[in-house]
């Protein structure tokens, strides 16, 4: 059933009352501090330890796209999903270890910034218009639109009115800056984690009572002897799940590409580390790898554990879309609707939680690139710092304003919203990670290069997406290159998974835009560099131990489920 009782909204009030009260003393002592420089408000400069840089991170980058859309995945392929969250805990160590100092070395604030400053000012603003219309128009409409699905699925409140709550509650956290984002995150996270696994627990305990037992060690075990399919990381290719997570690319592949861009060249995610000295930005990152290891526990398992209920008998119409066809990102919403009342409650703030922590985090990054990158360096030049703050909040409202109207119009396909956002985001990522990974560690590498890698790079990802559906390119299949995939019209065709689209890609923008460096070089074309040194790369021994506790355990969970 669709409500909340009593007892759960008295838990989501004092979930609301402890966030927006902490968030509020936060932005008391910044006011009293005198803190208006755009520096502290964007940036938090200096303020933020290294559990907040962490649980920020966390809390930014899990939503309702992992709660709902994620879960979805669980619930259709499994744990294989995790590959996401378990790769990108090895991610974020090389992102602390070789991305950090180099932006900290050269006081670099935004992703725009290092643009220009490394290359030209026509990069760079290219780029800025770009991360905003896609900050703003994919990523901050689908958090929206799947939270205000998943609220209007537990809660039974009209999803209208559950965006309009979001967004609400977003903007006056994110109206305080960054400090009191990254401050709230920890209550966020902690609310994220808790409510998540217990969740997770009341799950697995649904399944260890369909087998007569009780407790989470006999739902999960249940759960693996009767959904063994959904326990391989690794897919073959004859898994319909193949396009999706293609086999050892997932290890060695795209997967890479997806992973460095997002938590090493996204505004929205390194803006956390950006105002912090390089020990707590590391340290900080550091923390959140492992949280990250946790993820998957929360938001994967409920989804398995929704799929073995289904199959035995349960959840047969609570998982059927508006047009009678099983939906599967409705298995944590529903599964959700199981729990004992004030649980639920629980479960609901740590939901809302994910969700209005990374629409803050996300509007609080469109915020900075606009003022920061367009407005202070094309619209008014001799801007104040108290201009800028004032512009920056006027932005936070008008991109929250534009993602509640557009959000409802989200064509979210059959894939599920977590591919969804993954895949056409992925058409543009291999250029700009290839921009960004040369222009680090490669002092040649010219602006013309880098436009190329802007430009050519979505070109490319456009033309390895539709060549092989519109000349029905066979040979790639016989080559492992493509799989075969069906039409809405049951024509067959054959497509290249966008995982390792992202790949081939990226491996074409890096060789073109060494060909186009060395030519310009050869034309004595005048190239900027930045500060680097082998030495920032350095790590302290507690990080490298750190490093290496991960490591391992990374290594014994794709052991055991391969």
């Amino acid at each position: 059933m669709k409500t909340l009782q009593l007892y759960d909204y008295l838990v989501f009030l004092i979930y609301f009352f402890i966030v927006a009260g902490y968030g509020y003393s936060v932005y008391r002592r910044k006011k009293s501090a005198n803190l208006t420089a755009s520096h502290d408000y964007f940036l938090a400069e200096g303020s933020l330890t290294w559990w907040a840089i962490g649980t920020s991170l966390i809390a930014s980058n899990i939503s309702s796209e992992q709660f709902i859309a994620m879960s979805g995945n669980g619930f259709k392929m499994g744990l294989a999903i995790a590959t996401y969250e378990w790769m990108a805990a090895a991610t974020l160590i090389i992102v602390a270890v070789f991305f950090i100092p180099v932006y900290l070395k050269n006081k670099i604030y935004t992703m725009p910034q290092f643009l220009s400053e490394r290359y030209n000012g026509n990069v760079a603003m290219i780029m800025a218009v770009f991360w905003l219309l896609l900050y703003v128009i994919v990523n901050l409409t689908s958090i929206l639109y799947l939270g205000a699905l998943a609220i209007n699925g537990i809660s039974g409140i009209q999803v209208d009115l559950c965006m309009y709550g979001l967004a609400f509650f977003a903007i006056v956290i994110a109206l305080g800056g960054m400090k009191v984002i990254g401050y709230t995150d920890v209550i966020q996270v902690v609310f994220l984690i808790f409510g998540g696994l217990v969740t997770t627990y009341l799950a697995l305990d649904k399944v260890a009572e369909l087998n007569g037992q009780s407790g989470m060690v006999s739902g999960f075990n249940y759960m693996m002897s009767q959904s063994g399919d959904h326990f391989h990381m690794i897919f073959k290719k004859d898994n319909a799940n193949f396009p999706s997570l293609p086999g050892l690319t997932v290890l060695f592949g795209g997967m890479w590409i997806v992973n460095l861009n997002y938590w090493g060249c996204n505004q929205y995610i390194t803006q956390r580390a950006l105002g912090a000295d390089l020990k707590t930005a590391r340290s900080g990152i550091l923390f959140a790898a492992f949280l990250k290891l946790l993820m998957p526990v929360i938001v994967v398992l409920p989804g398995i554990a929704a799929y073995v209920i289904h199959m035995k008998g349960g959840l047969q119409t609570e998982l059927l879309g508006a047009d009678g066809v099983l939906n599967p990102d409705r298995a944590y919403p529903v599964l959700l609707n199981l729990l004992p009342v004030g649980l639920k409650g629980l479960s609901f703030a740590a939901l809302t939680a994910a969700v209005v922590a990374s629409l803050a985090g996300k509007v609080n990054s469109i915020a900075t690139i606009f003022t920061l990158d367009i407005f202070k360096k094309k619209i008014q030049v001799d801007a104040s710092e108290k201009k800028m703050v004032q512009v920056g909040k006027i932005t936070v409202v008008a991109a929250m304003l534009i993602a509640v109207i557009i959000a409802p119009f989200l064509g979210i396909d059959k894939k599920g919203g977590f591919e969804f956002i993954q895949e056409y985001t992925g058409f543009v990522s291999p250029g700009i990670f290839a921009m960004f990974i040369l222009g680090f560690f490669w002092k040649k590498t010219s602006s013309n290069a880098a436009m190329f890698a802007t430009i050519g790079g979505f070109v490319l990802s456009v033309i390895f997406k539709f060549l092989p559906r519109v000349m029905n390119l066979e040979f790639l299949n016989s080559t492992g290159f493509a799989v075969l995939v069906e039409q809405k019209d049951k024509t067959l065709a054959y497509e290249i998974p966008f995982i390792d689209r992202m790949g081939f890609v990226f491996g074409i923008c890096v060789l073109l835009m060494i060909v186009i460096s060395l030519i310009d070089n050869k034309r004595g074309v005048v190239v900027k560099g930045l500060e680097v040194d082998t030495k920032m790369f350095k790590v302290n021994n507690g990080f490298a131990v750190g490093c290496m506790i991960i490591g391992g355990i990374l290594v014994a969970l794709y052991s055991i489920f391969w």
